[in-house]
């Protein structure tokens, strides 16, 4: 029976998917940290210290099924987490229990784990943000040569093509994907650096042997698949390395956000829509209604993460000395929460981009009632080389520009642009003349060709590196 009666994370709940959850749970956690005591026991093995093979398969046979009753209950007594998960598995592993953890502060588990789950979490955002992009560049490529309005100020100014904006959705997205390729090639394990990040524990353990301390952190990072430690540490790795992967989370959100807030206004114009269940209740009160409750959520969530990535800067700048403790609490809610999010994020937009609606029609509709006011400068050039005066042509079309749009404004009558310029003798022009210059496609420049350039040279290259990315996401609520 679900308890009620407690605070549940919506993380957890309605938002983010299981895989996501299950990198930041406790069972994924103690078990990277079994891993990492079995790879520690591996390492000082192999350079010398009496350790037996039994002991670490004793450690290999025990390394999923932990008793948390055990450490549990020893938590409670002791009041300290790594030292209750020693003693449990040390229950569970008599004879390799005097070597567990043999030489390592808790930050060898601890903070080891973090970045190797830095890493997974990374790797699943960085899969679903390729997902986004596989459906945007197929929508992209759809209406590549579909003319639309283009905006400046939120004003109507030139057309583009409604595959040329996707692209400046993904164009964002993909430096969101440089940056989190660039922060994981740079990130290293802790390593075992020892209390304050001297490796005193472990100098004593090998008798002052510094080559055998350096390749039991060598061991150990190539076990746990990356390519090198730390250099130099206090007890835990560098804050910073949390403020650089939030900060790209919450580039991954800022252009989720922009996404969402373009796709509300295009809705509100009735250009485009997202998803929109056979069963969905758009409004309580008014049955009508289809409301991009989607698009909102990704706003919505993507405030969220943008502000908790000041968690880990000021976390980062606060850090005194060697380390101190006042990171724990903080690091472990704002951390975690900000790949949920993000997770969440990227669920959303996944399944927008999978199902977004087109409704050609008034996009041509509201091209058209725009589009005479944009082709006056062809007009007039057109005009020019017939042996027209620019200037007397151009007051012309001020003036008519003028009086058709407090036609539209004022009196919420029809564009009548082009019957006023067909009728002034200024323009020595024909109306079916001047009609010819309202072919859509004429506005839109080297759009489509853009969206193909940009598909072929951006996007396939991120593609190919995620060819396994075909994501279908289905909301929870």
């Amino acid at each position: 029976m679900t308890d009620r009666s407690s605070y549940i994370s919506p993380f957890s709940t309605r938002y983010a998917s299981e895989e996501m959850q299950y990198l930041f749970s406790n069972d994924h956690k103690f078990k990277t940290w079994r891993r990492l005591w079995i790879s520690l026991a591996k390492a000082e093995q192999t350079l010398g210290l009496a350790i037996t093979d039994e002991q670490i398969a004793e450690l290999e046979a025990h390394k999923d099924d932990i008793n948390y009753d055990v450490a549990e209950a020893r938590e409670k007594e002791v009041r300290h987490d790594v030292m209750s998960h020693v003693y449990a598995y040390g229950k569970q592993c008599p004879k390799a229990e005097p070597i567990i953890h043999l030489g390592a502060t808790s930050c060898y588990v601890g903070d080891n784990t973090d970045v190797i789950i830095l890493r997974e979490a990374s790797l699943l955002v960085l899969k679903k943000c390729a997902q986004v992009l596989r459906n945007l560049a197929a929508f992209a490529e759809k209406y590549k040569a579909l003319p639309c309005l283009a905006y400046t100020h939120l004003q109507p100014a030139q057309l583009t093509t409604v595959g040329k904006r996707a692209t400046l959705w993904m164009n964002e997205l993909t430096e969101d994907i440089e940056n989190l390729e660039f922060q994981l090639s740079r990130l290293k394990l802790l390593g075992s650096k020892g209390t304050t990040g001297t490796q005193a524990s472990f100098m004593e353990l090998f008798d002052n042997d510094e080559e055998k301390v350096k390749r039991l952190e060598a061991l150990i990072a190539a076990d746990m698949g990356f390519d090198g430690c730390v250099p130099v540490s206090g007890q835990t790795y560098s804050r910073k390395v949390d403020s650089y992967f939030l900060a790209v989370l919450s580039g991954v959100a800022q252009s989720a956000c922009k996404f969402a807030n373009d796709l509300r206004i295009l809705q509100s114009f009735e250009e485009m829509e997202e998803p929109f269940g056979k069963h969905q209740i758009g409004s309580s009160a008014m049955p009508y209604k289809r409301n991009p409750m989607r698009s909102e959520r990704i706003c919505s969530l993507a405030r969220y993460v943008m502000v908790d990535a000041l968690n880990a800067p000021m976390t980062a700048s606060t850090q005194w000395f060697e380390r101190t403790l006042d990171d724990s609490a903080n690091k472990r809610i704002s951390v975690a929460e900000a790949f949920l999010a993000v997770d969440a994020i990227l669920q959303i937009y996944i399944n927008v981009t999978d199902g977004l609606v087109v409704y050609d029609k008034v996009v041509n509709r509201r091209v058209m009632e725009k589009l005479p006011f944009m082709a006056t400068e062809n007009i007039m050039m057109e005009s020019v080389r017939r042996g027209g005066n620019r200037q007397e042509l151009h007051e012309a079309l001020r003036v008519h520009s003028h009086a058709a749009a407090a036609k539209v404004k004022l009196e919420g009558g029809a564009n009548d642009l082009i019957d006023r310029i067909a009728a002034d003798d200024t323009f020595p022009l024909t109306k079916q003349e001047i009609e010819q210059h309202l072919d859509p496609t004429k506005y839109t420049g080297r759009a489509a060709g853009q969206v193909e350039e940009f598909l072929k040279d951006v996007i396939a290259p991120i593609l190919a590196r995620y060819p396994d990315s075909d994501i279908k996401a289905e909301l929870s609520v």
